[in-house]
């Protein structure tokens, strides 16, 4: 059948399509991508490392000539098996609902979205393993039926094969449709290349999706529903290009890490904003920060009220001022207590407790605390406690920004003492920190504010800040979104170790 059979998708009408049912491909006609490579890519890397994510790329030309020259199919099969061999299922759909959405949701091509969304029933046909998409689909585009090609499994591993009928092009999408509709026709089909064709003529009306690279994906934030967590360690989608530069850059940025890692743990903090300077390290101060508290006056400790981005919060606040500021946080790794800088103290999670602990902290000098209670990589700030808030009238808040261009320096799965090497393995990351007005007495506690009132007033004043959004999420739903558990670290002990890194 030749392409020019089906008319192009501009000239699909969009208008009362509720009662129709639109099955579409995925890779080139929902998204404007055409390749898969870099959603296997993710895969491989988030589960199998940097290793893993070396054997998919030397088997990407395999997988390329197959494609192009013998078959879609065998093609396919290659990427799978590269990426997903010997995988725990687990694993791979942990990924699938953490990290992929966010690069799905990035690469939405308009005009097939303006069909797709109008309908009011939705299927997807894909070559993709259904593992790998169905969580994005359903829960972000609202589609009621994934199609895709399944996945062989041994005891809970992937094998790196497929499960009959094999890898879902040509015919056997169209097998694929006949299985899932019956004799029953949906009205709306949508591919982009020529082993689509078979599915789309058995629907009522076919459109094509001509290649437009340099097309404007459809702005996520007006999806049906936004993402405000996602997981992962690649900042950027990994095309074949930026994967090989991620292989190569891996042992230099290790290294690299480590000496910045040292330059901040040995070296007087006075030094340490100069020493990042010098290994590329950006600390862009903005704002008046208070001075330091007296003790000989009997001065209590100004209260940092930071918002979250990374557990180096309260380090760059250090380095920001100058001195060592104390922390206090919920959970951290044993590996990041052994490499801080500066002194924290761990939170119980029992109110009396910690509240006391702050107060005789607060007397010491001044502090640093994060509220939301973990980080959000989003432009949303988190439900603040309001602790904080009872605890004293001396409450700077301070608005805390990242960049990082390669590598995220946080993580809700896998082992989080390897956020802070992360953060530092970027090639030329920075840190803005903005040091606001003091809370005037009027609005705290002290002069008849509840808590729940200063709290929400510091989030706002904050996201103002950074033009952020605020939210009434908090570190539950974040683990829950992401990890599938409440966040908590079980089987830690309570105690106030001398020096540990935090927030």
């Amino acid at each position: 059948m030749a392409f020019n059979a089906f008319p192009t998708i501009d000239q699909c009408a969009s208008v009362g399509r509720e009662k129709h049912t639109v099955v579409a491909d995925m890779d080139g006609t929902l998204l404007r991508g055409r390749s898969s490579f870099p959603y296997f890519a993710l895969v491989a890397y988030e589960v199998g490392g940097v290793l893993r994510l070396l054997f998919l790329l030397l088997a990407s030309p395999i997988a390329g000539l197959l494609y192009y020259f013998v078959s879609e199919s065998a093609g396919i099969q290659v990427l799978i098996f590269s990426s997903f061999a010997g995988m725990k299922v687990s694993d791979i759909e942990s990924v699938a609902r953490a990290v992929l959405p966010k690069f799905y949701s990035s690469d939405i091509h308009p005009e097939s979205w303006r069909v797709f969304s109008s309908c009011g029933k939705r299927c997807v046909l894909t070559a993709n393993p259904r593992i790998m998409v169905e969580a994005f689909l359903k829960d972000l585009l609202g589609v009621d039926m994934v199609v895709g090609t399944e996945i062989a499994t041994y005891r809970g591993r992937a094998t790196g094969f497929v499960r009959r009928p094999g890898v879902l092009v040509g015919d056997k999408k169209a097998d694929g449709l006949r299985k899932a509709f019956g004799e029953a026709k949906p009205e709306i089909g949508l591919g982009d290349r020529h082993t689509d064709f078979p599915f789309m003529a058995m629907c009522k009306e076919g459109y094509i999706v001509p290649p437009k690279p340099h097309v404007r994906a459809f702005p996520s934030k007006k999806l049906p529903k936004p993402i405000i967590f996602h997981d992962g360690r690649l900042v950027q989608k990994p095309t074949p290009l930026m994967a090989l530069l991620i292989v190569l850059w891996v042992p230099i940025g290790f290294i690299l890490a480590c000496l910045r890692i040292a330059a901040g743990a040995l070296l007087p903090m006075p030094l340490v904003y100069y020493a990042f300077w010098a290994l590329g390290v950006r600390v862009i101060v903005k704002g008046t920060p208070p001075p330091p508290a007296k003790k000989s006056t009997g001065q209590s400790g100004v209260l940092f009220i930071c918002s979250h981005r990374t557990l180096l919060d309260p380090i760059f606040l250090s380095t920001a001022l100058g001195r060592p500021i104390p922390a206090v946080t919920y959970s951290v790794s044993r590996l990041s207590e052994f490499i801080s800088p500066i002194k924290t103290v761990r939170l119980t999670r029992d109110r009396a407790n910690d509240a006391s602990m702050i107060k005789k902290l607060l007397e010491e000098g001044d502090l640093a605390i994060c509220p939301e209670g973990t980080t959000c990589r989003e432009p949303f700030l988190l439900r603040f406690s309001a602790l904080f808030a009872e605890l004293t009238d001396q409450l700077v808040p301070v608005a805390m920004v990242n960049r990082m261009s390669m590598f995220h320096g946080t993580a809700a799965r896998g082992w989080k003492g390897m956020d802070p090497f992360y953060f530092f393995m970027n090639p030329s990351p920075a840190y803005e920190v903005t040091f606001l007005n003091k809370l005037p007495l009027e609005l705290t506690c002290g002069s008849g504010k509840s808590s729940h009132e200063v709290a929400n007033y510091i989030q706002r004043v904050i996201a103002a800040t950074l033009s952020y959004e605020c939210t009434n999420f908090t570190r539950k739903d974040k683990y829950k979104a992401l990890a599938g558990n409440d966040g908590t670290v079980v089987g830690k002990p309570s105690y106030t170790p001398n020096k540990v890194m935090g927030c």
